[in-house]
């Protein structure tokens, strides 16, 4: 038996959660199963507890969580032993596939990645899929020429979960961070992170009104897009790049192609989901050598299972900072 976060919902009825204890046999299909010990909260996680799921859940009841982290504990595929240490984000798991808000979870093998050494369970659900998107984009951008000497670096929705982790690494590795958020009482824990400047959303918040402004910016990872990232765009300096990871600020892009054709700029789509695992490791292995651990604690917010259905109507309102970790057997 374990433990676990369950969603059910009966007819046209909103969903609802419940703790319950459930059998082995309850699992789905996989390869390999996880004995977990953390999970996280994302904003997905917030739609996947939502009454209807979010448009993310398919079939009921569902055990959400995108993100989990812990040790094997049997497995069918040669590439994992029991005792070894994993995590996994992506593959819609937590949305069609059950995720990690239990103290089992059974997964396909091609889904895991092995835990780096000297990265605890804990601060791999610190970095869950948040800092995993963050790390993810720090790397598009170097590999597009970002380099410290080029200037400041803007990010967006920084006291979120991606913007954390992405201040935090950009400062850790030399960059001049500026930061934007819209709840000035973040400043001080934008600050500590190792933002160098902070930009008030409502600097940014106003329309195109000229398709090229001042080059400003070396570059930016952008969770807001809609309005305001059409308006960075324009300020971005000559071939810089702008790492577009969320869409807090809507889906649409109220932009011209000006921005493109005349300064080179690039807008770089980062996908967290489907990542290839050459790519997964590669992005692990950066996040336990370059994210510095003090900075990561600072932004952790301790919770239990039992936590998750009001936490995730927090996130849906813009009122978490930072990273929820989950102590799946709290």
């Amino acid at each position: 038996m374990f433990r676990a976060l369950v969603m059910e919902k009966a007819g046209e009825g909103p969903a609802t959660a419940r703790l319950a204890e459930l059998d082995e046999t309850a699992l789905p299909a996989g390869d390999v199963t996880v004995a977990v010990s953390h999970s996280t909260l994302n904003y997905k996680d917030g739609l996947c507890l939502s009454g209807n799921g979010g448009g993310l859940v398919r079939a009921w009841p569902h055990v959400p969580g995108i993100d989990l982290a812990g040790v094997v504990e049997t497995s069918d595929d040669p590439r994992y032993a029991p005792g070894d240490r994993v995590v996994l984000t992506g593959w819609r798991v937590g949305e069609v596939h059950w995720g990690g808000y239990a103290q089992k979870a059974r997964v396909k093998a091609d889904w895991l990645v092995p835990l780096p050494e000297g990265l605890t369970a804990r601060q791999a659900m610190a970095v869950g899929t948040a800092g995993f998107t963050a790390m993810l984009a720090v790397m598009a951008l170097e590999d597009h020429g970002l380099t410290p000497d080029r200037g400041e670096v803007l990010v967006t929705g920084a006291a979120g979960g991606v913007g954390s982790v992405a201040v935090a690494l950009l400062a850790h590795l030399g960059y001049q961070v500026a930061a934007v958020t819209g709840r000035p009482e973040t400043e001080t824990y934008l600050r500590d992170l190792g933002a160098s400047r902070i930009v008030p959303r409502a600097d940014l918040a106003e329309t195109v009104k000229r398709p090229l402004e001042s080059e400003t910016w070396a570059g930016c990872v952008d969770a807001v897009g809609g309005a305001m990232l059409a308006r960075v765009l324009g300020q971005m300096k000559y071939g810089a790049s702008v790492a577009a990871v969320g869409l807090a600020g809507g889906a649409a892009l109220p932009a011209t192609v000006v921005p493109f054709l005349l300064r080179g700029v690039n807008l770089l789509g980062i996908d967290s989901v489907m990542q290839p695992f050459a790519n997964r490791q590669r992005a692990w292995a950066r996040i336990a050598r370059d994210l510095p651990m003090d900075r990561l604690e600072a932004m952790i917010r301790p919770a239990t299972l039992s936590d998750l259905p009001a936490l995730g109507a927090a996130i849906l309102k813009g009122e978490v900072q930072g990273r929820v970790v989950v102590d799946v057997n709290a």
